[in-house]
């Protein structure tokens, strides 16, 4: 079982993609299918590089590095609908579903995104676990991208939770960055890659 900080804690906050499922493969094949009609480049490891970015973000940089004009909305539904299409292929971060688990029924749980609800929705309903969490903060529920802590404070007053009673589960820098300035201790969830 992945190692947490002592507490005590009386909430859990997950992020979803790189987490809690293993899903940043089908993410980057989703991103190659969106990007290949502009002729855009975006390798894997600048993939990994900018893990928890928005979407918008990441294509406005590409446009502008790449001397590129595409449509932001367009590609970021283009990617969203690519990923969903390999739902029924993702799987979970072993160690942290241990976490889900075992906190299940013993305190509120949340999933604080930067990915869009339906993606997460289907993500974690994928994996039989989306009946697990009480709040889903997802895109479009705050204005500030990670690395602000805004999101992480939604879900701590959508939980009814001090910030400072909150842990939360990461894999990317700027998602700790933000939790930490939220208030809340973090672990870094390894990645598989």
């Amino acid at each position: 079982m992945l190692p947490v900080p002592d507490g005590p804690f009386d909430a859990y906050l997950f992020d979803c993609d790189g987490t809690i499922t293993d899903s940043m493969p089908l993410h980057y094949l989703a991103w190659q299918g969106a990007f290949a009609e502009y002729g855009a480049v975006f390798t894997e490891d600048r993939f990994y590089e900018w893990g928890g970015r928005p979407a918008a973000d990441i294509i406005v940089d590409l446009n502008a590095e790449q001397g590129l004009a595409m449509p932001v909305d367009a590609v970021t539904e283009r990617h969203g609908r690519l990923f969903l299409e390999t739902l029924p292929r993702v799987t979970a971060i072993p160690s942290v579903l241990e976490h889900v688990h075992e906190a299940y029924g013993k305190m509120p749980l949340a999933v604080v995104s930067g990915s869009t609800r339906e993606i997460v929705a289907g993500s974690l309903d994928a994996l039989g676990i989306l009946d697990r969490f009480d709040v889903l903060v997802c895109a479009g529920d705050y204005v500030n991208p990670k690395p602000d802590p805004e999101c992480f404070l939604v879900a701590a007053a959508k939980l009814g939770v001090e910030p400072a009673r909150c842990l939360v589960f990461e894999d990317s820098d700027l998602g700790i960055r933000g939790a930490l300035d939220a208030g809340m201790a973090a672990v870094k969830v390894p990645s598989p890659r």
